[in-house]
């Protein structure tokens, strides 16, 4: 499929130093030019402003958006593309880069751009959080909404940390909270109630870069894995990734595998639990989360799915 007019959003601070940021977009800019029509670079400035950059995008007249960036950045792009029939291609660039590892991309950015021509549409469903306050638009996820114990840690994650030392940083950041007390929370599926600390909303096998918890969903799927924990000590949480290495998982007692395409949580304590979409930021409960069908294009390789 040719395209005649895209546009590439790029984060300047995903993943590399300055100058080798730099030379990577230009290497990528060369090859997609070659391939398409015209092809209209635009930096990031700042959180949240990739969303704006794809929704004027489309409103321009853009035929395909490129993202050279993080998960994060592929996030914020979703926010302004969900709904509209502008497909979105992904140049891996960032910290963990989750969906090219779900997906089967290379994690080089230049690679991904070589690989566009051989690149297929799949109309995919996307995650969305809404709150109830403060009011606003809901927030699209492509791959995951955590909330509780890993969107405590994405809370507490300092920026330049995560600049510096990457992946290394969310691991630091995670045993840091080793012996705290974690915040509860309830959780309602189908009328069904559940407690835990931790709660994975995921449309993807991949987690965290090379790890997997959902053991059925992908991309493609039309409703969302859910996984509850309900430690409450995180300490406890040494555990569980023992045996998330270990592939065992789901055969510990105070951990649930569900599927559904709605959930609610309510906060149960004094301190309401934080919730984190696609690795940022997304505020704190009380929230539901639920799968909207067939809410974007996203070009993959042939093999996924």
């Amino acid at each position: 499929m040719g395209y005649a007019r895209a546009v590439l959003i790029y984060n300047p601070a995903a993943g590399r130093r300055k100058a080798q940021r730099a030379r990577v977009i230009e290497r990528a800019l060369e090859v997609l030019r070659s391939q398409i029509g015209v092809v209209e670079a635009r930096p990031t400035e700042g959180p949240g402003a990739a969303t704006g950059i794809a929704r004027e995008a489309c409103r321009g007249g853009a035929d395909l958006v490129l993202v050279c960036g993080g998960d994060g950045t592929v996030s914020e792009a979703v926010n302004g593309l969900a709904h509209t029939a502008v497909p979105l291609a992904v140049l891996p660039a960032g910290t963990a880069n989750v969906l090219a590892h779900e997906v089967g991309l290379p994690r080089d950015a230049v690679r991904a751009a070589e690989m566009l021509p051989r690149l297929e549409p799949r109309r995919i469903g996307l995650g969305r959080i809404c709150r109830p306050a403060p009011p606003g638009e809901p927030r699209y996820f492509f791959l995951m909404a955590g909330i509780g114990f890993d969107a405590r840690i994405v809370y507490g994650l300092n920026p330049r940390l995560k600049s510096r030392l990457g992946v290394l940083a969310y691991w630091l950041a995670g045993f840091a909270q080793l012996g705290q007390r974690l915040e509860r929370f309830e959780v309602q599926i189908d009328g069904r109630r559940w407690e835990c600390t931790f709660a994975l909303a995921t449309h993807s096998r991949a987690y965290g870069g090379d790890f997997h918890i959902a053991r059925r969903v992908d991309l493609l799927a039309p409703e969302l894995e859910i996984v509850l924990f309900e430690a409450r000590s995180a300490t406890r949480y040494l555990r569980y990734l023992a045996a998330l290495a270990a592939g065992s998982l789901h055969r510990l007692p105070d951990v649930t595998f569900l599927e559904a395409r709605r959930l609610e949580m309510l906060p149960r304590g004094p301190a309401p639990a934080h919730i984190q979409a696609d690795g940022e930021y997304a505020g704190r409960l009380p929230a539901t989360v639920e799968i909207v069908p067939d809410a974007l294009t996203l070009l993959v390789p042939s093999s996924y799915g």
